[in-house]
């Protein structure tokens, strides 16, 4: 795994994938099923791992947090770049931030809670943790009303913040006055697009954002990465072309469950078995099964005719 603080040169340079976590029916780690996934990663060109949502870190027991975390060091490859998640909860991710220290991960996630939270008070837990884990974390705006962008500017003004996944979801990602403030306040070298393939040429081309996150990269590596390369490159043809092949599998996630159907596909394409899902999520409905592995399947052909 490799150590190194992030950098706007990192970030740029690998699509970065936000993996579901593989586990046995008995919902302990599956070591060998998330090395497979890892290896088919790494063997499409990503080098850069964020272990949060998808992963379902969100109801992750804190028993099994340093047990994951030493697997995903041991399985990711020496040039790799492994990031894992702490939260929501404050209390636990205060817990959390002293078992991190142990280990040469170079940040960590904080997830967002949704309730019981003001943009004021997740401004001083995202600070108490950094503070308490001795590193710069990443924040991660997902919901409005969640962290005011005058927040994030104090907050990366003041050392706290590594990088910023932004992934509110609009009708119309060009029309996005949160992000346009959010651009013009933060340096735009450390904002990531966190919302997978479908916006991401917008939030690249304009609003000068530095790369994006991906689910779907799972399925589909080095077409993931053959789209950042053409949007970096100015060819935006290019990549529309490339995004409208993630479509398919995108429409499902967005339809169903974006975790869910991830999960579901990443095994339906045969590149995994994922296993089954942590409570309190659950696996998707049996009649959208062979939806989401044709769509998978598709992905993942294409995947291979682009190697």
């Amino acid at each position: 795994m490799n150590p190194n603080p992030i950098t706007p040169a990192l970030l740029a340079g690998s699509v970065i994938a936000v993996p579901p976590l593989a586990r046995h029916p008995d919902l302990s780690l599956h070591r060998g099923a998330n090395a497979l996934l890892i290896r088919h990663l790494e063997a499409g060109g990503v080098r850069t791992l964020l272990y949060g949502g998808n992963a379902v870190f969100y109801h992750m027991a804190p028993s099994e947090f340093a047990g994951a975390l030493e697997m995903l060091r041991e399985l990711a490859g020496a040039d790799s770049t492994v990031i894992p998640s702490v939260g929501p909860a404050y209390g636990l991710s205060m817990d959390q931030a002293a078992i991190l220290r142990a280990f040469d991960f170079p940040t960590a996630m904080m997830l967002p809670a949704r309730d019981i939270t003001t943009p004021e008070g997740v401004a001083a837990g995202i600070r108490k943790f950094a503070h308490a884990y001795g590193k710069p974390v990443v924040l991660y705006i997902k919901f409005e009303g969640y962290l005011d962008p005058e927040h994030a500017k104090a907050l990366v003004d003041e050392g706290v913040v590594s990088w910023i996944k932004y992934a509110i979801v609009r009708a119309d990602p060009a029309r996005d006055e949160y992000l346009r403030k959010l651009v013009d306040l933060v340096d735009r070298k450390i904002i990531v697009s966190g919302i997978g393939e479908q916006p991401a040429v917008v939030h690249l081309r304009d609003f000068g954002v530095q790369a994006f996150t991906s689910g779907c990269v799972c399925v589909a590596p080095r077409l993931s990465m053959a789209m950042l390369r053409a949007i970096k490159a100015g060819d935006f043809a290019a990549a529309e072309s490339i995004r409208a092949v993630f479509q398919p599998l995108e429409d499902l996630r967005n339809a169903i469950n974006p975790i869910r159907v991830l999960h579901e596909a990443v095994a339906a394409a045969g590149i995994a078995p994922t296993g089954p899902l942590l409570p309190l999520l659950s696996p998707v409905p049996d009649s959208k099964r062979d939806a989401i592995a044709s769509a998978a399947q598709a992905l993942l052909a294409r995947n291979a005719a682009a190697a």
